[in-house]
């Protein structure tokens, strides 16, 4: 099972972005207090510490080109980043920053993979998640 936390609404760009992003979002433009902008410092870099940042990995798995509309995933098992990622959400709660889990076993078509999280295309046309019938036999 894999787990997304995003905004529930998308943002100029027609995009749905993740959490830390949104958080990084509120920060950047100066709308956090002191003390939950210096929060989202260190929990910020304890998270680059220790978890390894896709595209460092697989240089074009964000490209908007080579797989438009890629989004980050977590693995239901990585409990330490889940944990982690809640913590986010509390603060966007706190923000009254709408946002919402999504929980999915095929997320798209994945591009990265680690033992924590996943980059996924997600299905958007037909012909990348057909529903048919299933065969029976006579």
């Amino acid at each position: 099972m894999f787990l997304r936390f995003q905004s529930a609404v998308p943002n100029s760009r027609g995009a749905y972005p993740g959490i830390f992003a949104m958080t990084n979002g509120l920060r950047d433009s100066g709308l956090l207090t002191d003390d939950d902008a210096e929060w989202v410092r260190r929990h910020n870099a304890h998270g680059n510490r220790a978890y390894t940042d896709p595209s460092t990995v697989a240089a074009e798995c964000y490209s908007t080109t080579v797989n438009p509309g890629a989004r980050s995933g977590f693995k239901d098992d990585a409990l330490s980043l889940l944990q982690m990622a809640r913590r986010y959400t509390v603060l966007l709660d706190r923000y009254e920053v709408p946002w919402v889990e999504l929980r999915t076993e095929r997320p798209g078509r994945i591009v990265y993979d680690d033992a924590v999280q996943v980059v996924a295309v997600p299905f958007v046309h037909e012909e990348h998640w057909p529903l048919r019938a299933p065969h029976r036999s006579l």
